[in-house]
């Protein structure tokens, strides 16, 4: 059976993404690459949850560190302070070269496991450099040279927008178990004011 690295946050994109790649008959190895970032901890709780649902062709979850401190400094997305709130455009959650971090550590870690797929979850209007089909088929490139092992990039959601996406994990996905949002609270639960919270309660109709 084929393997992949699946890119997971625990966000509805990534989610059904893993599920995407395991009906395609992968080896679904789920990667949740962690940054630093104020939200990790949530997501990661939100997403062992999820995962332990979730058991086609799934391994159990990697979490690996990359830390981005010492690049972006007193940014909100490592203080917390002054997050994009709830009207702010979209544009304003971007983290510079993110992308390129998250896949190079990935490939890393897929040399030493001998898989040399990885998977994403942009969708259809990210508005972000790092998340177009001409910059993952340069990364592929890239890591193809750098590491001498042929690298694939899917991004199998690059076409569709939220509510396809939603289509596609069905009835019977744990949509209650995906948690993205900028500021959770102690307990691990949405704040309810953030840009990420304003785009999950869109997609459900909120």
């Amino acid at each position: 059976m084929k393997k992949v690295i699946v890119l997971t946050s625990g966000g509805i994109d990534s989610s059904v993404l893993a599920l995407v790649m395991a009906r395609r008959r992968y080896e679904v190895y789920p990667v949740f690459i962690r940054q630093g970032f104020v939200w990790e901890n949530a997501e990661i709780f939100w997403l062992n949850k999820l995962l332990a649902t979730v058991c086609e062709k799934l391994k159990p979850l990697t979490v690996l560190d990359f830390p981005v401190k010492d690049v972006y400094g007193g940014h909100w997305s490592l203080t917390g302070k002054k997050v994009p709130g709830y009207r702010s455009r979209d544009e304003r959650v971007y983290l510079p070269g993110r992308n390129m971090f998250l896949i190079s550590k990935a490939a890393g870690f897929g040399v030493e496991k001998g898989i040399y797929e990885i998977a994403l979850g942009p969708l259809a209007g990210n508005p972000f450099p790092d998340s177009t089909r001409k910059f993952f088929n340069a990364m592929e490139k890239a890591l193809s040279l750098g590491l001498g092992k042929r690298f694939r990039i899917h991004t199998p959601l690059l076409k569709l927008n939220k509510k396809q996406v939603l289509a596609l994990g069905g009835k019977g996905f744990p949509f209650n178990l995906t948690f993205s949002c900028l500021k959770p609270d102690r307990r691990h639960q949405s704040c309810r004011r953030c840009n990420k919270c304003r785009e999950k309660a869109k997609a459900f109709g909120g």
